[in-house]
C-alpha cells in the first residue's frame, strides 16, 4: 500500500514513533498528532532522521475536533492509528477522571472528526489489561474481560464504542491491537522508550537504573500465586507489536470490527524479567520487594493464534533481544531524548 497516509495520534510515544519508522520505511506517508504531555519532538525527528523521510507533525490535542479537522482537511488520510492515551496503571487509580475523559471522551472527539472527513478505517491501541484476573491461560480473545482498574476499563470502553459503531455502520473497518507487555528498542538504537519523569513501566526503569539514573527498582508484591510470587507479564518487542500493526493494515479496510492480541505465548516473571537483564547487559539490578500496587493482577499471557491465523503475524524476537536493544537506546543516548546527536546513519 505505497504512498497510502496514515495518520498516528500519540506518533511521539514509545510505541506510536516506532510505528511511524516502520511504517515510512514500508512506503506510508505519515502524519503525527500528538501534545507531548509524555513524549518529545526529538522522537519524531530521530524517527525523520533514521528513514530519511519527512513527517507532517502538528502539536494538537485529539480532545480538539476543531483542530483535528483541519488537520482532516490538509491531508488526503486514508487510515488513523490511535495511540494518544494515559497508559500508567497505577496513575489511573488515583486519577480515573483524566483518564475516561482522555482516553474514551478523546477517543470519541476523533471517531468525530474521521466520520466528518469520511475517514473510517481505524487501527485502535487496545490492551491486555483489560482481561483483568480473566482467568484460565493463555488468554484468547474470547477471553472475559474483567478491567480491574480504570486505564483497563477505558480501554475496555472504548472497544465497546467501537464495536457498537461498526454494528451500526458497516462502512467503518476497526482494528483493535490487545498488546501485552511491549519492551525494546528500535535496533538502530536511535528510538527508544523514554518517559517524561520516572518510568511507569519496568524495561526502561532498568535502563535507567543501570545507567545511574535512578537508584533502585521496586518489585510490587512478592506473594502472587507464580512459581516465584512476583507478577508474571507477557512481554513482547516493541518492533513486533509494530510489525503486528502494519499486518492489520496490510488486510485491508475490511468493514466490521476486529480483535487480536499481539504477544508472544510465553510468561515472563518481574524477577525472570530483571535476572534476564543482568545477564544480557552485565549490570546488576539493585532491587527491594514492596507490598502489591493497586490495580495489578497476577498473571497475564496471550494467546496469539488469531493474529497469526488471521494476520499472517508472530512474534519474532524474544526476551533477550528486548533486554539488548533497550540497553543499547540508553548506551547510545544516556539522557534518553536530551541527547541530540545521532551516533548513525539512516537506515535502508
Amino acid at each position: 500500500m505505497a504512498n497510502h497516509t496514515a495518520l498516528v495520534t500519540g506518533g511521539a510515544g514509545f510505541i506510536g514513533s516506532h510505528c511511524c519508522l516502520d511504517l515510512l520505511l514500508s512506503g506510508y506517508d505519515v502524519i503525527v498528532v500528538d501534545n507531548f504531555i509524555n513524549s518529545t519532538r526529538a522522537a519524531v525527528e530521530r524517527v525523520q532522521q533514521v528513514t530519511g523521510k519527512d513527517v507532517a507533525l502538528y502539536e494538537a490535542d485529539i480532545a480538539d475536533e476543531s483542530q483535528l479537522k483541519r488537520i482532516f482537511e490538509s491531508h488526503p488520510i486514508d487510515v488513523v492509528i490511535h495511540f494518544a492515551a494515559h497508559k500508567a496503571v497505577g496513575d489511573s487509580m488515583n486519577r480515573p477522571l483524566e483518564y475516561y475523559s482522555n482516553n474514551v471522551t478523546g477517543m470519541l472527539s476523533l471517531l468525530n472528526a474521521m466520520n466528518d472527513a469520511g475517514v473510517r478505517h481505524l487501527i485502535f491501541s487496545s490492551s491486555c489489561s483489560i482481561y483483568g484476573e480473566a482467568g484460565r491461560l493463555p488468554l484468547s480473545e474470547e477471553s472475559p474481560a474483567r478491567p480491574t482498574n480504570p486505564y483497563a476499563q477505558s480501554k475496555w470502553m472504548c472497544e465497546k464504542i467501537l464495536d457498537d459503531l461498526c454494528a451500526r455502520h458497516r462502512e467503518w473497518s476497526v482494528t483493535a491491537l490487545r498488546y501485552f507487555n511491549p519492551a525494546g528498542a528500535h535496533e538502530s538504537g536511535e528510538i527508544g522508550e523514554d518517559p517524561a519523569g520516572v518510568p511507569g513501566n519496568i524495561v526502561p526503569f532498568l535502563t535507567q537504573l543501570a545507567a545511574g539514573r535512578l537508584k533502585e527498582l521496586l518489585i510490587f508484591g512478592s506473594d502472587y500465586p507464580t512459581a516465584d510470587g512476583t507478577a508474571v507479564r507477557d512481554y513482547i518487542h516493541v518492533m513486533d507489536v509494530v510489525e503486528g500493526h502494519r499486518k492489520a493494515l496490510e488486510k485491508g479496510p475490511i468493514p466490521g470490527f476486529r480483535r487480536y492480541n499481539l504477544g508472544t505465548g510465553v510468561g515472563t516473571s518481574v524477577l525472570e524479567l530483571v535476572h534476564a537483564f543482568s545477564t544480557v547487559t552485565g549490570h546488576e539490578v539493585p532491587y527491594r520487594v514492596v507490598g502489591r500496587r493497586p490495580g495489578d493482577v497476577p498473571e497475564l499471557v496471550a494467546s496469539p493464534r488469531m493474529a497469526h491465523t488471521e494476520l499472517g503475524w508472530a512474534a519474532r524476537r524474544n526476551l533477550a533481544d528486548m533486554c539488548r536493544d533497550a540497553w543499547r537506546f540508553q548506551e547510545q543516548h544516556p539522557q534518553g531524548y536530551q541527547s541530540s546527536e545521532l551516533s548513525i546513519g539512516r537506515a535502508t
